[in-house]
């Protein structure tokens, strides 16, 4: 028979989790570090440039990904005359959108409280809020109501969801189990499991995935580990054969006596949370070396040269670029502050014409970007600068 003990156990026993804790402890550290590095403006521009690609992540694991740059266009309100196409532009800028919502309204909130069932139905009436009408229906055809719990019994793969009547009470209990688990450590130990069952009691009559993912980024957001700067999606779209083998595996009865209390195995669940915390990791240290000072240099280097190579039409005039000159100056916007354009220019050490022309070629390619021509020059990454500047953070970019 279910009910709100089906799902037991939520958190390891203490005896299984000294690896965890260790491997926790490993993550806490390295994410402390990523986030003392003096990133300086390269950071803000990474934060919206991450929000995409988790997006894109996220929905590549339910198989209704776009295009980097099919992304890049819904977000300046281009969207494309194919329907399918269009309906994958609207799933992408939906979870942009509540990402960055979120992100703001819980700004001020402590990881815990992020545990609360009213969050987690915050985050799918935000999610299917932002899709139009026609795009809030199941493969089956169902109405899909914004933040409403399912009303009818589901079969995901092998696993039965338990029953929705059952639902708020098996939310209850997931809610007061986690919320007060303290210390980050055990906090990131319960942020993956607590993401495995939510994806078990499967509140939700579609988008359940989505939410368990976007719960999680938020909540290693809130526990002050990311800053913008990683995120597991990525980690889990690169392994997601593996990510739901992992989910289903833990969804395994309890085996024999040394699995466990609960009704579900305590293995499987110990070896999710491994995977969850190695995607982690790798993300991690991933960043570490993409924002080191000196990676960072010479790989404006390279776009510069890259650029100076292949000059392009920037209005009536040809663009022009001086790698030697620039690059400092470019430097400067990236790892320091914005600059004034006579600040920009007298860095150049060029004539008033040649900077200008310098600097309208790099306004024009997009690596710096400012509103007017009164404002100040701000490093910007837009999707053709990547492959230089942060090659492999987002391979799809290059294939597009």
């Amino acid at each position: 028979m279910t009910d709100v003990s089906s799902f037991q156990p939520l958190f390891p026993e203490e005896r299984v989790l000294h690896a965890l804790i260790d491997k926790a402890s490993v993550l806490a550290t390295k994410s402390r570090a990523l986030l003392a590095k003096d990133r300086g403006p390269v950071a803000a521009a990474l934060a919206p440039l991450l929000r995409s690609m988790n997006s894109y992540y996220s929905n590549k694991i339910e198989g209704q990904h776009t295009t980097p740059a099919s992304i890049e266009r819904a977000l300046e309100t281009h969207y494309s005359h194919d329907s399918d196409e269009r309906g994958r532009q609207f799933a992408a800028i939906a979870h942009i959108r509540a990402e960055e919502a979120l992100k703001a309204k819980w700004r001020d909130l402590r990881a815990e409280a992020l545990f609360d069932t009213d969050k987690v139905t915050l985050i799918h009436r935000l999610f299917f809020e932002s899709l139009p009408a026609e795009s809030r229906a199941t493969s089956e055809h169902q109405q899909i109501v914004p933040g409403a719990l399912r009303d009818r019994m589901v079969k995901v793969g092998n696993h039965l969801a338990p029953p929705a009547e059952l639902i708020p009470d098996l939310l209850r209990e997931w809610s007061t189990r986690y919320t007060r688990i303290k210390g980050s450590e055990l906090q990131l130990i319960a942020t993956a499991c607590s993401h495995q069952r939510l994806a078990w009691v499967h509140p939700f009559i579609d988008g359940n995935g989505r939410v368990c993912r976007l719960h999680s980024h938020l909540t290693l957001h809130a526990l002050g580990l990311t800053d913008g700067l990683w995120s597991p999606l990525r980690g889990f779209a690169r392994t997601h054969d593996e990510y739901y083998a992992r989910l289903a595996a833990a969804d395994q009865r309890r085996r024999n006596d040394l699995d466990g209390r609960g009704n579900l195995s305590q293995e499987e669940l110990v070896r999710f949370v491994h995977y969850f915390l190695d995607c982690c990791l790798d993300q991690v240290d991933f960043m570490l070396g993409m924002l080191a000072f000196d990676g960072i240099r010479s790989r404006l280097r390279d776009l510069l040269v890259y650029l100076d190579a292949n000059p392009w039409q920037v209005g009536s005039e040809r663009s022009v670029v001086k790698p030697d000159k620039a690059l400092l100056a470019l430097e400067a916007v990236a790892l320091l502050r914005p600059l004034s354009r006579a600040e920009f220019s007298r860095i150049l050490g060029e004539s008033d014409a040649t900077s200008r022309r310098i600097t309208r070629s790099l306004l024009d390619f997009g690596i710096l970007q400012s509103a007017t021509h009164r404002d100040p020059l701000s490093f910007a990454l837009p999707l053709k600068s990547l492959r230089f500047v942060f090659p492999r953070l987002w391979p799809e970019v290059d294939a597009d």
